[in-house]
């Protein structure tokens, strides 16, 4: 396989973003958000792409609290799959929290040994935050974190994935 560049992810990206995203939604793998959730936190996002400029690889970052974030729609096209693109994109999106601050970051995902590989653990406690955080959480409209604390109201969209963090 050739080589390919990690780098922050641009608005000419977001439909190759979701043409990368798509197939994955449909085998619920990932779900698909509207072009508009792309834009509105395109500044979340990584993309990696090959030599000939083709993004082939993407993966966000949402900070939810002081010290925790997300990662969020971790994906590599299929020809690239076991050639690290999803491993330095979350390489990328750990040194981004960190920079950031964040002192742990959890996913919700299938591909538990992937997470694994890379430091992450399946969360015995799924109440990763305290209940003072957890009353300001619930304010957030955002249904990513919704799903993160466990509402109800997000259970029929839920894919049943793993919860699973790393600390910093």
């Amino acid at each position: 396989m050739e080589s390919f560049t990690v780098r922050r992810a641009k608005t000419s990206d977001v439909k190759s973003i979701r043409n990368l995203v798509r197939p994955l939604a449909e085998d619920r793998v990932l779900l698909e958000k509207e072009a508009v959730a792309y834009y509105e936190n395109l500044q979340e996002f990584f993309v990696a792409e090959d030599a000939e400029g083709n993004v082939i690889g993407c993966g966000g970052l949402h900070v939810m609290w002081e010290d925790i974030a997300e990662v969020r729609t971790l994906a590599s096209d299929a020809a690239w799959r076991g050639h690290g693109v999803g491993h330095r994109l979350l390489a990328k999106l750990l040194n981004e929290a960190r920079e950031l601050g964040v002192s742990r970051v959890f996913c919700l995902t299938f591909e538990v040994d992937f997470f694994l590989r890379n430091g992450f653990t399946v969360m015995a406690e799924q109440s990763a935050v305290d209940p003072e955080v957890y009353s300001e959480l619930l304010r957030s409209t955002d249904e990513g974190v919704a799903e993160f604390l466990d509402l109800a109201r997000v259970k029929p969209n839920t894919l049943g994935n793993t919860r699973m963090i790393t600390h910093l």
